[in-house]
């Protein structure tokens, strides 16, 4: 279903109904507030393994997005997700989160809803690759997502190879939270 405000333009941001849940889960397991360098190092993996020059481990907010893992190649132009920090209506994870499903966008361009996102206009991205991190309670807490500044084919390989990768990180995040603080 597409949504639309009430002044009938096409919101480019989904309805997030989730959210305040998300951050309550988010806050429990000590996620989104500070950056990790295990995380990096799982954003770095993404970058190399996709051969991309920029990836990220991204977690929801209300308000806003945080990566927690970043990982920017040394030639990756430094306009792509510079931040760590993002509004929560920039970017594609948020569409990834709502949709609880990998979103892959070989041109961001080619799509009105995702041309018009400030991170194209403000960063250059202009191809997508994320999946969702689901906590063991089907809580979707954020994205494992990976970025170009030139459209490329991720095809069925390069799917399945995010979303491998983010059920990977997932059980990774369950298991801290075994971990006796």
């Amino acid at each position: 279903m597409t949504s639309y405000e009430s002044t009938g333009h096409l919101l480019l941001t989904p309805v997030d109904r989730e959210a305040p849940a998300r951050a309550v889960r988010l806050r429990e397991l000590g996620l989104g507030e500070r950056t990790d360098g295990e995380l990096d190092g799982w954003a770095r993996q993404v970058a190399e393994t996709l051969d991309v020059p920029s990836a990220g481990v991204n977690f929801v907010g209300e308000e806003r997005q945080f990566f927690a893992g970043l990982h920017h190649a040394a030639t990756a132009p430094q306009s792509a997700y510079p931040a760590r920090v993002l509004a929560r209506d920039h970017g594609y994870c948020p569409h990834v989160v709502v949709r609880g499903r990998a979103l892959a966008l070989e041109d961001v361009c080619d799509f009105a809803r995702f041309a018009g996102n400030a991170v194209v206009d403000g960063s250059g991205v202009r191809s997508y690759l994320g999946a969702p991190l689901t906590d063991r309670h089907g809580t979707v807490l954020g994205t494992l997502c990976a970025v170009d500044v030139v459209p490329r084919r991720w095809g069925t390989e390069g799917l399945a190879t995010v979303k491998a990768l983010a059920a990977e990180l997932s059980d990774l995040l369950g298991a801290r939270e075994d971990r006796p603080r």
